[in-house]
């Protein structure tokens, strides 16, 4: 599993993102999610309760939510539940919250601009400058980085043009 790390804010709350080149989608970290929509101090005992009183999303998130390793806070990486966006929208619905909506319509704006990425790849290297710039990189530091995420491109697809 190809993963690209993010950490996206809900409003002042960190959520872990991980994206899947192989499936081309994101996986949410379902804690996080938990965190942003109860305020609960513990979220993972949250969602332990959560998982025990609603035997189907029990089930659901068993059968649908992988394991994926994502950073924690301390910056280390450790498998943690995560969901994509289906899932996420399944969770949502279960948990009483009245920040439901608003976080239905931040999944919405990520949405949004992953769509603008697509259609204008320069966006996607905008916001990649962006993101390394909040998690506190020096410019040369991000500049090389970006040099080397388009020489390795440059490589991969010589190597698919001579099929090796």
């Amino acid at each position: 599993m190809a993963n690209e790390a993010l950490i996206k804010l809900f409003k002042g709350k960190q959520v872990r993102i991980v994206w899947n080149e192989e499936q081309e989608k994101y996986y949410f970290s379902v804690v996080d999610i938990i965190e942003v929509l109860t305020e609960s101090l513990n979220p993972t005992d949250y969602l332990k309760k959560l998982r025990k009183r609603d035997i189907e999303l029990g089930a659901f998130l068993g059968t649908n939510c992988p394991q994926v390793a994502m950073k924690t806070s301390t910056g280390k990486m450790r498998i943690t539940l995560a969901a994509d966006l289906q899932g996420l929208f399944r969770i949502i619905q279960s948990v009483p919250s009245k920040k439901a909506e608003p976080v239905k319509q931040w999944l919405a704006e990520l949405g949004q601009m992953r769509i603008d990425q697509m259609i204008d790849p320069e966006l996607a290297f905008q916001m990649a400058v962006e993101d390394y710039r909040r998690q506190g990189y020096s410019d040369k530091w991000i500049n090389e980085r970006m040099r080397s995420i388009e020489m390795r491109k440059e490589l991969t697809d010589e190597w698919q043009r001579r099929n090796t």
